[in-house]
């Protein structure tokens, strides 16, 4: 090896050095601004309130703002896009759900972006199970009723949902598909679909437990069963769809923090830490389920992985569902 080479050796070890090191002392000071938060619905729903409730702590926990910005429309498509395209520098950040991440894919046509390649999984913060409810005046309490009464209602079934192409949609389908039953799928715009169950106009509904919890609790509406793996800690004595006879059905919402691609790992690592530390605190924890939500965490190559599986999972149901975006 003669001089030069030598010399060319060294400086590439020295340049290496202290990229690690500068890498390492970024990520330490992280964040040294405020950071951007979007979240692509609209205020006040689950996305918007579990976003703001991590983001508070964060703020706490490090002295600089995590400002949540909504970045409403086109299934969560336009908000999502804003932060594929952003640059990665860890101060544009979003929680996003299974929506605009693993079913928007196959239900919509030219996105501008693809989750799977332009946005890095963080952490996932919580789960949220769908409940399947129906009217208290409908007297089909239990699953088997429900059946029941699709296998001899002329007409089959109705079934409400906030849209086409929604959780709430494609777990009734799924739903309907595997019991054998006829059930027509009525769409609306957000809260009107559980207006419409209230007043007995629809059959049943698969809904998120927090747009519902107060109309169980009040006796308005009867929890039949819950989408998730486990039951919800919600609503602890509601048995799941896979208890009532319906194997590996799952169903529900999940939230997670993602970034765009590139985001610095050391970032990566260091806000799955924190967030991970943030959803085990007693008082978030109970704040979570009050909500209807069930703290998750973990690494981000474990929220890959599940993102992974829901895209696969979702774009089969899509596809046997005949679902296209209005």
């Amino acid at each position: 090896m003669n001089q030069t080479v030598k010399h060319l050796a060294t400086l590439i070890i020295v340049i290496t050095f202290f990229m690690g090191y500068g890498s390492a002392i970024a990520a330490e000071e992280y964040p040294t601004q405020p950071v951007k938060v979007i979240v692509a619905f609209t205020p006040g729903g689950t996305t918007d309130l579990l976003t703001r409730m991590v983001c508070n702590r964060l703020s706490e926990m490090w002295g600089k703002s995590f400002v949540v910005e909504n970045k409403p429309g086109a299934g969560g498509n336009i908000g999502t896009a804003f932060v594929a395209k952003a640059a990665p520098d860890g101060y544009t950040l979003m929680v996003n759900s299974v929506g605009p991440i693993a079913v928007n894919p196959s239900l919509y046509k030219n996105l501008s972006f693809n989750p799977l390649t332009d946005l890095d999984p963080i952490v996932q913060i919580a789960e949220v199970p769908n409940v399947l409810v129906v009217p208290a005046q409908a007297n089909t309490p239990t699953l088997k009723e429900l059946i029941a009464k699709g296998k001899t209602k002329q007409g089959g079934l109705s079934y409400g949902s906030t849209g086409v192409g929604t959780s709430s949609h494609l777990a009734s389908f799924m739903m309907a598909k595997r019991a054998g039953v006829q059930a027509v799928h009525i769409p609306y715009k957000g809260a009107d679909a559980v207006i419409s169950l209230l007043g007995g106009r629809t059959d049943f509904m698969f809904a998120t437990i927090p747009s519902v919890i107060t109309h169980i609790q009040s006796g308005k509406l009867v929890a039949v069963a819950v989408s998730s793996k486990k039951r919800s800690k919600s609503l602890p004595k509601v048995p799941t769809m896979i208890e009532s006879g319906y194997e590996a059905f799952e169903a529900g919402s999940w939230f997670g923090f993602l970034g765009p691609h590139g985001t610095p790992k050391s970032v990566v690592t260091k806000l799955n830490g924190a967030v991970n530390k943030i959803i085990d605190e007693p008082a978030i924890d109970k704040k979570m389920v009050a909500e209807g939500a069930d703290p998750v965490g973990g690494s981000p190559e474990q929220f890959k992985a599940f993102i992974a599986s829901e895209f696969k999972k979702w774009s089969v149901v899509v596809k046997e569902s005949g679902a296209t975006a209005e």
